[in-house]
């Protein structure tokens, strides 16, 4: 939280930082301000703690470009729309890289490859705040609502149809002003709309006003998938394929662990390379799609740690797609006791999956910084471990 007295400052602008700031110094003391550039000379509003409010920009960069957002800066969805996207990718490298080196101690030399695809639209999944008669997103550290009076330019075309539609709806009588939050899911064809914070229970007919089916069927280049609402599944429509690619490439051997695997992204692909997948995760509604997208795998209802601690047989190639928090100790020391030859993590926080591959002690087989979120600060990545 902010501090009640401020102090305007203009300071030089150092370079981005992981969490959607870029840092700057007063007198060595570091500050952190959004929505600036590297070498802009920025007038701030510095408060008690580490963060600042941007005022303006005294001295901006070549690089900056125009936002194609009206409400950026005041949303807190998106943190690098005034840079390039290019740009953004050669940051968030430098990001990651800085990352390994500072959480993990981890010197990585090598090339980070980068996977990227359209910087817009490609949000297939977007949840939306309702509030007063209006739906948006929360304002930046703040839990102020925004509106999203038009179209969210991250989001896919059908979600913002659907966006369009709901906010029609609120203007009748029958809306249930009770909804707090909604997520729109879609394959473009079919939309899928969650209640993610309600007051009390949606009647069906809320959901068939919007047109949403229960289970929304996705298709990839490796199978379909039936993802069930609180199924978790990947974001980004464009770059799905090219993520499960990179993941499984280097694949190989008899026996495949496939951690964390929600609906079976994964383990369906992994199926086919494989005699033998064990697919683990721990969601219900999760566990029931795995187990009809892929009939042909071993699933498995555990939490990793809980399944890794009965497990005696090494598999030949572990693949885990941990949530934020990471690995953790306990999955750690089970993977070092089986030892695989090869393990792949998927990470959607490079500071805990710094953290993890320090302690597995692998060798760093291959980088892979997958942009699944672009204009944002968050970064997904694929690192390849064999045995040291």
């Amino acid at each position: 939280m902010l501090g009640e007295t401020s102090i305007v400052n203009d300071v030089r602008i150092e370079k981005w930082v992981y969490g959607g700031d870029a840092l700057a110094r007063i007198d060595g003391r570091v500050v952190l301000a959004p929505f600036t550039l590297p070498g802009e000379l920025a007038r701030i509003d510095i408060h008690d703690d580490i963060h600042a409010d941007l005022n303006e920009i005294v001295e901006p960069a070549p690089e900056r470009v125009e936002p194609p957002c009206p409400i950026f800066a005041r949303c807190g969805g998106c943190h690098y729309q005034h840079a390039p996207y290019e740009f953004q990718l050669a940051r968030k490298v430098e990001i990651l890289r800085e990352q390994l080196r500072r959480v993990g101690k981890i010197d990585y030399q090598g090339e980070i490859d980068t996977i990227s695809g359209p910087p817009l639209e490609y949000r297939n999944r977007s949840q939306f705040h309702i509030a007063d008669g209006r739906i948006g997103y929360l304002a930046w550290r703040s839990h102020d609502l925004v509106e999203v009076k038009d179209r969210c330019p991250i989001s896919s075309p059908r979600v913002n149809e659907t966006l369009a539609l709901i906010r029609e709806r609120m203007q009748g009588p029958h809306f249930p002003r009770f909804v707090r939050e909604l997520e729109i899911f879609t394959n473009e064809t079919e939309v899928q709309v969650n209640a993610i914070e309600t007051e009390r229970p949606l009647a069906r007919a809320f959901y068939d006003s919007l047109n949403s089916v229960v289970a929304l069927e996705y298709s990839t280049a490796h199978g379909n998938f039936r993802v069930s609402p609180h199924s978790f599944f990947q974001v980004n429509r464009f770059l799905i394929d090219p993520m499960i690619d990179r993941a499984v490439a280097r694949a190989e051997g008899d026996t495949a662990l496939d951690l964390y695997s929600g609906v079976g992204l994964f383990a369906l692909p992994l199926s086919k390379k494989f005699q033998k997948v064990t697919a683990v995760e721990s969601g219900t509604s999760a566990i029931r799609d795995l187990q009809y997208n892929a009939p042909q795998v071993a699933a498995d209802q555990s939490r990793a740690e809980d399944y890794l601690a009965k497990l005696t047989a090494t598999p030949d190639f572990v693949l885990a797609d941990p949530p934020r928090a990471g690995l953790g100790k306990s999955v750690v020391a089970h993977l070092k006791r089986l030892a695989p030859p090869r393990i792949t993590i998927v990470s959607c926080d490079p500071a805990t999956l710094a953290r993890d591959v320090a302690a597995l002690a692998y060798k760093i087989d291959r980088v892979t910084l997958i942009d699944l979120f672009p204009q944002t600060y968050h970064i997904e990545t694929i690192v390849e471990l064999t045995s040291a």
